[in-house]
């Protein structure tokens, strides 16, 4: 196999035709899907498909914030054309204001009259303070998504976590920072329910052993205010990857003994999970260790894939240790950053700290990640794709009046109708794909995917990891009769597709009819693609 193999034109096209059929479980063709729709795994949660925003680089100012004076069309100083493209995926919920960053700012810095706010050195470089909590959270309310703030453990004191849930949360008429917050031009409370205590706490966010952020968390948590009917929900800072150690000495110090703390003061347990391309090895050096974003072979292709695919493993280790100390799971996982993260070099702006170009490589990956969050609906209640805009693995990139949506974008719209969706148990069975790597065989699982339903509506979402064969498929839905359906298919045929300012389109998904009638269909996956089956039941 050629290693920089692009995908023949061919193995893009996509087809499907209907077959009838009443055999238990389908076999032809040479790959099947068995969805059992009356074997449901829980509610998919709609925060599941959320994002992060950091105050790094160009994400807020120039990607999120041009100013209310801009020429660029704007809402009150936010990008306009933002706010409409994620109404159009329903995003659900956006994390901020970090990240490393977050464990370095003072939200009381960015209240008050705008003019007047201090300009700081922030985490990653200098911070204006023009774009706030209010800001934020009005971004939030015009996208139609929930607020995540992420508090500051690192370095300020608890009193300071009260004193910003009585700003977004109190009454303007029976407190002094819920009159500061009207007198910022929010005289309703934001009624903010979504509490990050701290970000990373082993690592940018502290430096803490696993028993010493146990105790900051206790003291963070101990006696919050609370205004509203309904409760805040407070995400632990847990750990990153398969660091099961933190999470097994915090839940031994914080849920165990004398002292010990009800499991029902923490809503949910972070772990964040980004994916490097180690195909050449480990390193301590972080840039060596990356990938290039744009400059790959088919086995990087691959190999980015099976490490993203590590997650979903993880999660069940993590899952696994938390029922030691919460048997009942009131406590879930919340999955606030990830991604891939590729060295330096890809950035559309040199404005773009930490920016990397966003390849079909890339969108593959992040559906395999959402599948994995909706085969798990029992376990993770929220997740961050890691950044929304002009950062890590995004979804848009912009520069003053320039705006375009990546690859991740399609991503998004394709897999929302998952969102509080009934997931239901989906069998993929497919021929693995193999290849060498550094000599050695390998392999990779050939087609997987999730499944839910949405009152008669099935959603099935699908990854074709191979990069040369497209997957014949026999789709069989049990207990039900299928009436009609689309695909919507995401592909092209070079592996390094994407879209840049001068070529917008480079990548983008199209909509096909399905031919449909029976309990089975017959549907051939592209290579290298992620596909979007919508089937009406009947």
């Amino acid at each position: 196999m050629d290693r920089r193999t692009f995908l023949k034109a061919g193995a893009a096209a996509g087809a499907a035709f209907a077959v009838s059929g009443t055999r238990t479980f389908a076999s032809e063709g040479d790959s099947s899907v068995d969805v059992l729709i009356t074997e449901p795994l829980g509610t998919i949660a709609p925060e599941v498909y959320g994002h992060f925003t950091e105050h790094l680089g160009a994400v807020v100012y120039d990607g999120i914030w041009v100013g209310e004076g801009s020429k660029i069309p704007n809402t009150g100083g936010i990008r306009t054309a933002l706010i409409e493209r994620l109404r159009q995926i329903a995003a659900p919920m956006v994390r901020w204001p970090g990240g490393c960053f977050a464990d370095s700012y003072d939200w009381a810095d960015g209240t008050g009259t705008r003019s007047k706010r201090p300009a700081r050195a922030g985490f990653w470089g200098d911070e204006p303070n023009s774009f706030g909590t209010s800001e934020f959270v009005r971004f939030c309310r015009l996208s139609q998504a929930e607020p995540y703030l992420a508090a500051n453990v690192r370095s300020l004191p608890a009193l300071a976590l009260d004193h910003w849930i009585e700003y977004c949360n109190a009454p303007a008429d029976s407190s002094v920072l819920g009159r500061q917050r009207a007198q910022d031009g929010s005289p309703e409370p934001f009624n903010v329910r979504y509490w990050g205590i701290g970000n990373e706490s082993w690592g940018c966010g502290g430096n803490f052993r696993p028993e010493e952020y146990g105790e900051e968390f206790r003291r963070f948590t101990t006696w919050l205010p609370h205004y509203g009917e309904k409760p805040l929900q407070l995400i632990g800072s847990g750990p990153s990857a398969d660091d099961l150690d933190w999470t097994r000495r915090f839940f031994e110090s914080t849920f165990s003994g004398k002292r010990a703390l009800s499991p029902k003061v923490m809503a949910g347990w972070s772990v964040h999970y980004y994916t490097w391309d180690l195909a050449r090895g480990r390193t301590h050096d972080w840039d060596a260790a990356k990938g290039d974003a744009l400059k790959f072979d088919v086995v990087d292709w691959y190999e980015l894939l099976r490490e993203g695919d590590r997650l979903e493993s993880y999660l069940r280790q993590h899952w696994e240790i938390m029922a030691e100390h919460d048997p009942s799971h009131h406590i879930k996982l919340v999955v606030d950053e990830y991604g891939p993260w590729y060295r330096p070099g890809t950035a559309l702006d040199p404005s773009h700290t930490l920016g990397q170009q966003v390849t079909l490589r890339d969108a593959l990956l992040t559906a395999l990640t959402l599948d994995t969050f909706n085969r798990h609906p029992d376990k993770v209640s929220i997740a961050a794709c890691a950044q929304l805009v002009n950062c890590l693995n995004s979804l848009f990139f912009a520069h003053e009046d320039k705006f375009i949506v990546t690859p991740n974008f399609y991503i998004f719209e394709m897999y929302k109708t998952h969102q509080g969706g009934r997931a239901v148990r989906a069998e993929f069975s497919a021929p693995r794909v193999h290849y060498t790597r550094d000599g050695a065989a390998a392999d990779l699982w050939g087609l997987q995917g999730s499944a839910s339903m949405n009152g008669q509506t099935l959603t099935l979402t699908a990854v074709n990891p191979d990069v040369n064969s497209a997957r014949e498929t026999a789709i069989f839905v049990r207990d039900a009769q299928i009436a009609s359906g689309k695909a919507t298919i995401l592909s092209a045929t070079d592996l390094h597709a994407h879209n840049t300012f001068e070529n917008p389109d480079g990548v983008h998904s199209r909509t096909m009819n399905v031919s449909a009638g029976g309990r089975e269909v017959r549907f051939t996956f592209p290579a290298a693609s992620v596909t979007q089956l919508s089937l009406q039941l009947t």
